[in-house]
């Protein structure tokens, strides 16, 4: 009938592939218009269709569609419950399109009330329900979920449990208690439903309504099984984060935990190198919070303070650090219920987050407070740690003089300890505050042993900090050249390992050293070099203190 006609033929709501392919036309004459909530890849493969993935709204074309619905006397007089209203619809036209319906329902209504409806997530899906199953979002999600695999299907319940703003396909596989490779499938398979997106290769995001439904399905799932998949998640995270700290560190960050085995189905992983390492923390770093953040519900307190543990390094390294002081209040809550050791661990670790947020007597309690306890279970290497963290935040207070006696206790302690990375990293903080009292023969000297220690360790890579500190201590004695090589070597160090803190500082100094040598545009290029990495790490003071040099230079 139409083979000599030219005619558009409209496919609405489309299952899969076979519905389509009865209906197809034999005549080039005609195109035919599809839509469904799955892919339909095959049709791509046998009868060269073009896919044409319709996304959400953007916040500006969700303005406009209450705007066309509701007149722009009646958004612009309630601007803050429009945006609730979108922010909370997240851009799928569906659910926008109730609210306007809802809203024209009761133009005397004001359009806060209906936001506040859609402000509680439990609450959301059903504030989405118009009494009309056609038009009901829980109702279309659940058609689409009932269209799954029943392994499909169960991974899309289990996905209601992961409380991070993505997902890794390893994670993923944890949470199954599946192969990757199987895990993929499924996977593929709820992409294809629209029912998550891999908005990167490898990880993969709901819309925030489909979440709520998943969460919905996840919490009619029986306790014995979500638990365990919770078990399996929190595992995966936790020594995959281990391990990848100790490639970060080697085996070399203070207070080391044992984590208990994983969970069995947890399939966490080994990143390959230092930089997996680094970029598996960064693509992870928001659903280690949220794992943390999900440890201290189940009341599982070992968890949440290893995970902080394992943040140490990358944080420190100058990545995400203004989370420090947050994932360390959590652990002091939960290490509160583990023991004295856990307790020092979180207490030398939030003072040295209050030191360098600057309140220094919040830092000098939990510092005191871990002395006590680690004095109590008489453990030399906390006491050594605490002692050492005490003389940087007197330095920090301008007390020079009770941070060298700090600085030296620490190291006597170390000594004792016989850690010799330890100790050669306290021979650095040692000559580092004679350095400071301007005592630079003791300073060099110090700082010597320090990197001589390192390299007898094969730890060169360590003695980063100690070369910036002989470049201090060049600069200081107006041996200038010997500085900046010092920094060079030091800025080398640093980059290897991605520590962008300490290389932030070395720039900072070499752009003083260039200052002293008259090489202004050198100097500039440091300070500015150094800005970006301060800003970008929320050190404010720093910043601050960079930009007057550069202010001085004329870069204002």
């Amino acid at each position: 009938m139409l083979a000599d006609r030219r005619v558009l033929v409209v496919l609405d709501d489309v299952r899969d592939a076979e519905q389509v392919r009865p209906l197809l036309p034999g005549s080039a004459s005609c195109t035919v218009l599809v839509t469904s909530r799955n892919r339909l890849s095959a049709l791509v493969a046998a009868h060269g269709a073009r896919l044409l993935p319709v996304d959400v709204l953007s916040p500006a074309e969700a303005y406009a569609l209450l705007e066309g619905r509701l007149g722009a006397e009646r958004t612009s007089a309630e601007p803050a419950a429009v945006a609730a209203i979108v922010e909370h619809c997240a851009g799928l036209p569906l659910a926008l399109g109730i609210v306007a319906a809802r809203a024209a329902l009761y133009p005397d209504f004001r359009l806060a009330v209906l936001a506040e409806e859609l402000v509680r997530a439990a609450d959301r899906l059903t504030a989405l329900d118009p009494g009309d199953v056609a038009v009901n979002v829980r109702a279309v999600l659940a058609a689409s979920h009932r269209a799954l695999t029943p392994d499909a299907a169960r991974l899309f319940s289990l996905l209601g449990l992961a409380q991070g703003p993505d997902l890794g396909l390893a994670a993923a596989a944890g949470l199954a208690g599946l192969p990757p490779a199987g895990t993929r499938v499924l996977l593929t398979e709820l992409e294809g439903a629209h029912l998550l997106r891999q908005h990167r290769p490898g990880r993969y995001r709901m819309h925030d309504l489909v979440r709520l439904y998943a969460t919905e399905l996840a919490d009619g799932l029986p306790a014995e099984q979500a638990a365990s998949a919770r078990a399996r998640l929190l595992d995966h995270y936790l020594h995959t984060a281990f391990a990848a700290n100790l490639l970060l560190d080697g085996p070399y960050t203070p207070f080391r935990p044992e984590p208990e085995p994983p969970a069995a189905g947890s399939r966490p992983v080994t990143p390959d190198d230092t930089a997996a390492a680094l970029r598996w923390f960064h693509d992870e770093h928001e659903c280690l919070l949220a794992a943390q953040s999900q440890a201290a519900a189940l009341g599982r307190h070992r968890v949440v303070w290893q995970l902080a543990w394992t943040l140490i390094s990358y944080h420190l390294g100058g990545h995400r650090l203004q989370e420090y002081g947050t994932v360390w209040r959590a652990a002091l809550a939960a290490a509160e219920h583990d023991g004295d050791g856990a307790r020092t661990l979180a207490h030398w670790r939030l003072g040295f987050a209050d030191a360098r947020a600057g309140d220094h007597p919040r830092a000098l309690d939990h510092l005191h407070r871990a002395l006590a306890l680690a004095e109590r279970s008489d453990d030399l290497a906390a006491r050594a740690h605490i002692y050492r963290t005490l003389g940087r935040v007197w330095e920090e207070r301008g007390d020079d003089e009770r941070a060298l006696d700090h600085a030296t206790h620490a190291l006597r302690l170390y000594q004792e300890v016989d850690h010799p990375l330890w100790q050669a990293n306290q021979l650095n903080a040692v000559g580092w505050m004679h350095a400071r009292l301007g005592r630079h023969t003791e300073a060099r000297a110090h700082c010597e042993r320090a990197l001589a220690l390192f390299r007898a360790e094969g730890l060169p890579a360590h003695g980063a900090s100690t070369l910036d500190s002989l470049g201090y201590i060049a600069h200081r004695t107006g041996r200038y050249r010997d500085a900046l090589d010092h920094y060079g070597q030091a800025l080398e160090l640093f980059r290897e390992v991605h520590d962008t803190a300490n290389e932030a500082d070395t720039l900072a100094h070499a752009g003083d050293t260039h200052r002293a040598l008259g090489q202004d545009a050198d100097a500039r290029d440091a300070w500015l070099r150094a800005l970006e990495l301060y800003r970008s790490q929320d050190r404010a003071a720093e910043a601050d203190d960079v930009r007057g040099r550069l202010e001085a230079l004329g870069d204002a």
